[in-house]
């Protein structure tokens, strides 16, 4: 028994202690009794994922699960291969895709001399002519380096042109030879991307299924969904969903058996800024697929490779430096979650090449080095599934992988993934949720620094070929389109659409309310006017002079809630008669509910409101 305690006792004696310490906090900042609070207080901590998972304040010997098999062992949740090499970890693949097969394999060579392992090729449409690959694949040695191939509608003849350019590599084990050849019809569906036909892609796996090498012909490119606005459990539940999909081609329809079939399919998830999310994710991922390769009755069939790829969504076209940090906490979630291999995006994916004045260069240079320090000088690769034990992650990975077997049941009910995704029910499932963070976004509930957060109005404004709508949920989108408007402001007057802040009493009482209305605003790129401490005389005098100055005129009052009681109706009225159009109150609207007429606010600003209605409102009255 967990500390020699006897059956039936608390496995943490000190949890006790702890929780009337949590109640007696919380019963200070609500201003109420600790009784009122109930038997469990803690509960009033615990947050809700988008899937429903509660994450608790704390996780103790109370919340303690069986301790999984080792890595290498059925169901794979510590990770699918118990023998990695832990001088290398995982592969560090760099993504390439340009027309000019030459300049490609400048960059490959580049990369592969400078610490990338693995290389993620895009092919036809997607970067190199079919017929150049043996120009980009030059000097590529294909025993140390994998290959993913992502060609689209020329798959196929991607996939003859590799198998030509393999059949005259010379290799002593051609089995060290790993190749993903990328067919991935039914995401593409979903995406709206095109793609080979699954009749094709089964005929692909018979023939990849028949190589000397390592291939894999399928791809579940989890993120498609993950870019369309999924949860994470929704990313999981709608990948396995599809991979029973392939599966039933391959076997039922092809005639191919399990074994082969479990073996022609490999998994891109997606692995965001939210590091223990990622972590539980990819853990979760591999016990999802071991269990479907148990009911096939190939248990130790079902670790298929993991390709992580950092977050689309999470990328940010304002501030995009802080993109780096994002991509740092994602590529360790998924190095620690056990992915096979894991791809950073560099820093200004989310905007045109040559944005920022940066070359290629230095953007795939910074995402390279990223995983090289998480790896060579931080070590993460020399212990295999460090989170294992953890409390918290261990619970985190239980829900998760609970939450999206769910979610595939409820596709299966739907009548499959194909089925699912004619009907419409998964895009408006996954809709849901995108709808539901948008909204945590819009609130600021959900922080994006550099964006809703901490915003720098001194950065340049964006291109044209920036501002064009993109396919991706960006969760900075809605503050970024605001933002735009604040641009196009700019480029028509000069300077940016500008607010009044009208400060109330002394700094102690008003520079919190100050600076919250401020970092607001900047959000919605408004330029605040700050005048300092002002005498209630002065008010009027102040506002005649910045009225003077704008085209349409908007001030917020800041301060305390009892300075407000004692001089809002005032300072409103003061402003209003020194021509101020709009009068806003930093604040609730409790705070002056006395207060009507000339000397009632036309409107307030607060924590947790829809940010984004209320900045749109205030733009269209600064006329941007």
């Amino acid at each position: 028994m967990p500390n020699g305690s006897e059956p039936g006792a608390d496995p943490v004696p000190e949890y006790a202690a702890w929780r009337k310490g949590v109640a007696g906090v919380l019963a200070k900042a609500r201003r109420v009794d600790a009784a009122e609070l109930g038997d469990e207080p803690e509960r009033l901590l615990a947050t809700a994922t988008y899937d429903g998972v509660t994450v608790n304040p704390l996780y103790t010997r109370r919340d303690e699960l069986p301790e999984q098999p080792l890595p290498g062992e059925f169901p794979f949740v510590r990770g699918g291969d118990g023998l990695r090499d832990v001088h290398r970890g995982w592969f560090v693949s760099a993504r390439f895709a340009d027309a000019d097969a030459a300049d490609v394999n400048r960059r490959i060579v580049a990369g592969l001399e400078n610490g990338v392992s693995a290389i993620w090729l895009g092919v036809g449409e997607a970067g190199v002519p079919v017929a150049e690959l043996p120009v980009a694949l030059r000097g590529v040695l294909f025993d140390l380096a994998p290959v993913t191939l992502e060609a689209g509608a020329q798959t196929s003849a991607a996939a003859a042109q590799l198998f030509s350019i393999l059949d005259g590599y010379d290799a002593p084990r051609r089995e060290d030879i790993r190749v993903d050849l990328g067919a991935a019809p039914l995401t593409d569906a979903f995406a709206g991307t095109p793609g080979i036909g699954l009749a094709e892609t089964v005929e692909l796996a018979h023939t990849a299924a028949a190589r000397v090498e390592s291939v894999r012909a399928i791809t579940v490119c989890g993120t498609a969904f993950h870019d369309a606005g999924a949860s994470d459990a929704q990313e999981l539940g709608a990948a396995v969903a599809a991979g029973l999909e392939y599966l039933r081609a391959l076997t039922t329809e092809a005639g191919i058996d399990a074994v082969t079939a479990l073996g022609q399919l490999s998994f891109r998830f997606a692995a965001t800024d939210d590091q223990f999310a990622t972590i539980a994710k990819f853990r979760a991922g591999r016990r999802l697929w071991a269990r479907v390769a148990h009911e096939l009755g190939a248990p130790d069939r079902g670790n298929a490779p993991q390709h992580a790829v950092t977050s689309a969504a999470m990328m940010t076209q304002r501030d995009p430096w802080v993109n780096m940090l994002r991509t740092t906490l994602a590529a360790f979630g998924a190095g620690v979650g056990g992915a096979d291999l894991v791809t950073v995006r560099p820093f200004d994916s989310a905007l045109p090449a040559g944005e920022l004045g940066v070359s290629q260069a230095f953007s795939d240079r910074m995402a390279r080095n990223t995983q090289l320090l998480l790896l060579e000088e931080s070590h993460l690769g020399h212990v295999r599934d460090p989170g294992a034990g953890s409390w918290y992650v261990e619970s985190l990975t239980d829900e998760l992988a609970a939450r999206a077997w769910e979610f595939m049941q409820e596709l299966e009910r739907a009548g499959g993934y194909r089925a699912a995704v004619a009907s419409g029910v998964l895009a408006e499932r996954i809709g849901e949720t995108r709808a539901r963070r948008e909204s945590d976004v819009a609130r600021r509930e959900t922080s994006v620094t550099g964006v809703n957060e901490f915003p720098n109005l001194a950065e340049e404004p964006l291109s044209e070929a920036a501002r064009q709508p993109s396919p991706i949920a960006r969760y900075a989108t809605v503050f970024e389109e605001l933002r735009n408007r604040s641009d196009a402001y700019l480029a028509a007057h000069g300077r940016r659409p500008r607010a009044l802040l009208v400060p109330l009493g002394p700094v102690a009482e008003h520079n919190v309310r100050v600076t919250f209305t401020a970092n607001l605003l900047a959000s919605g790129g408004v330029e605040t006017v700050n005048p300092g401490v002002l005498e209630p005389g002065r008010i009027g005098a102040v506002a005649a002079e910045f009225v003077a100055a704008e085209r349409e005129s908007v001030a917020v009052l800041c301060g305390s809630d009892a300075r407000y009681g004692a001089e809002a109706g005032a300072a409103v009225a003061a402003l209003r008669e020194a021509g101020v159009g709009t009068v806003v109150l930093a604040g609730p609207e409790q705070a002056v509910a006395e207060l009507s007429g000339a000397q009632r606010p036309d409107g307030f600003v607060s924590a947790r409101m829809d940010a984004v209605a209320a900045l749109t409102g205030l733009l269209e009255k600064l006329g941007a």
